[in-house]
This record gives structure tokens, sequence and C-alpha cells, in this order.
């Protein structure tokens, strides 16, 4: 069987999920080739096997060589591998983990490490979903990571039923609170991680003058998550990776904190045998308002 064959026999087990992100109606998969509404609207799956369902393209600054990039750093360089381990362990506590989506997923590889840990160590089948706006991101994820649902497609219309979720995660990335709502069960959990003051540190020191940007606060950020959910615990998760000088080049490519530096500032930075970089990240878990 061709990836996109082996893609759509995967997500026919799973039609009842989606929805229509024209006309809202049922979905199905059709001749292992589409996924198709009651109205006609058809998606096509890809020969990677991802389905891509906006309705119009939409250009983002994240290309191929950010999200190979940090493939790289994640998979080669484990650079969030102590965030993943503790997001996993939040996911293994809850009764019911097996439907988990990532909302802004990029070239998948938190999603796809988070869920082999989940359904390996608690032995069940777990289902991932990623979508992001980016199809370079969801072209990336779907040549790597088979058995997960891969979806080119909008955070502010996601082509999903209502409350078919039992975790939402949020790593790093924009989010839409309304539909994060919609689509998480009653009992289940938001996860999301937003930067904490001394994330990157070392990058922010070189990138900017100012001592106001070199740290990170995300008092804005919290807040609003707390308007939006029933806060059921934060914690920090804080420590320091060393990179080889391949990987200080993948983390430069990858954040979008070098995108207005100059080269002048990063050379000699790019030129290190290896560096320490901090990782400082906080983790809010939230449940819907009663």
């Amino acid at each position: 069987m061709t990836n996109r064959m082996k893609s759509a026999q995967y997500v026919s087990g799973l039609e009842s999920i989606f929805k229509c992100p024209i006309c809202d109606s049922i979905m199905s998969v059709y001749e292992l080739q589409s996924l198709v509404c009651a109205n006609n609207h058809t998606y096509d799956f890809s020969k990677q096997g991802y389905i891509n369902m906006l309705s119009h393209p939409i250009k983002t600054k994240y290309g191929n060589d950010l999200f190979e990039a940090r493939r790289k750093l994640i998979s080669e360089g484990r650079f969030f591998e102590p965030l993943s381990s503790a997001i996993a362990q939040i996911i293994k506590e809850q009764k019911n983990p097996a439907f988990i989506l990532d909302t802004g997923c990029g070239e998948g590889s938190h999603l796809s490490s988070i869920c082999d840990t989940v359904s390996l160590d608690l032995e069940i089948p777990v289902t991932g979903v990623g979508i992001d706006i980016s199809k370079e991101g969801i072209l990336a994820a779907a040549k790597n990571y088979s058995n997960k649902v891969w979806l080119v497609a909008d955070l502010a219309k996601m082509p999903f039923q209502e409350e078919q979720f039992d975790i939402i995660l949020n790593i790093l990335s924009p989010s839409n609170y309304v539909e994060f709502n919609r689509l998480l069960k009653d009992d289940g959990l938001v996860i999301k991680i937003v930067p904490q003051t001394n994330y990157l540190k070392e990058l922010r020191e070189i990138v900017y003058n100012e001592p106001e940007k070199q740290a990170y606060s995300n008092a804005d950020t919290v807040h609003l998550f707390k308007e939006n959910f029933q806060m059921v615990s934060t914690s920090r998760i804080q420590y320091t990776v060393k990179l080889d000088n391949p990987l200080i080049h993948a983390l430069v490519r990858m954040t979008p904190l070098t995108w207005t530096a100059s080269e002048e500032k990063l050379k000699d930075f790019l030129k290190s045998e290896s560096a320490e970089i901090t990782v400082d990240l906080e983790i809010l878990i939230g449940k819907k308002l009663s």
C-alpha cells in the first residue's frame, strides 16, 4: 500500500471526528483517496498521507529549512526531551488519554514522541492528530511519522466535531481558546507550553541589545489562559542542553528569535564548537470552566 492509502485507511477508522470546514456536515473516506463531506466537498490525501483542508493557500514564514532544523534539534539533539517526558507523564495520569490533538504541531516531533511514550507505557492505543497552518510542517510530519493524522488547517475553524479530544496540546504556538473549548471533552485537559524568563537566554543576549527583550514575560498569556479555562495546575521546567556546532546552526535556523538578527551578530555564536543553552518553560494545565 502507498502512504496515501495507508493514511486513508487509518483515517477511515476515525471518520466520526471530522466535520467539513466549509459546511459543517459529516465526512467519510472515499476509495482510500479523499475525505468527502455529505455535500461533496472533497479533500484529497496527498502522496505523503496528509490532508490539506484549507479553503485557500496561506503563506507563512515557516519554511522547510526551519522545520528540518527543528526536527534535527528535537530528534537528534533531544532538545525538548525533558518537556516531552513531563507532558507524557501528565497525560498518563488521565483516565482516558486516547485522543490527543496537537494544535500548531509543526513537523510533528512533539506529538509523535508523546503519543508513542503514552501508548507504550500504558499499553493502550493512542490516537494523535496534528494540525498546523503550515503545509511545509505537515508535509515533514507525514514523511517522518506514520499512524498519526496530519492536517493542514486553520486553528480558527478546525475540521472536527464537538468534544472529540481528551487532550489538546498547544506547545509554543498560537492558540484559539474558543475552538479549544469546543473540541475538548468535558473531562479533558488543555496543556499549553509557554516560554519562561530564561528561555533561550544565551541567544536572546546575542540578538537583543535591550535588557527588557533579553528576558521574557508571559504574564499576559497566562492571564488569558486563566480567563478561558479552570486552572488545574502550573509548573515550571528548566534545564540546559549542550549543543555541538551542527545543532547550534539548527537552533539558529529553528527559532524566530533570529529572523531579524544580522549575520554579524550571530557570526561568533555560529562558529562555536559547543554551547550551553537554557530551556525554561511553563506548563499550564486547564480544563473547561464549570
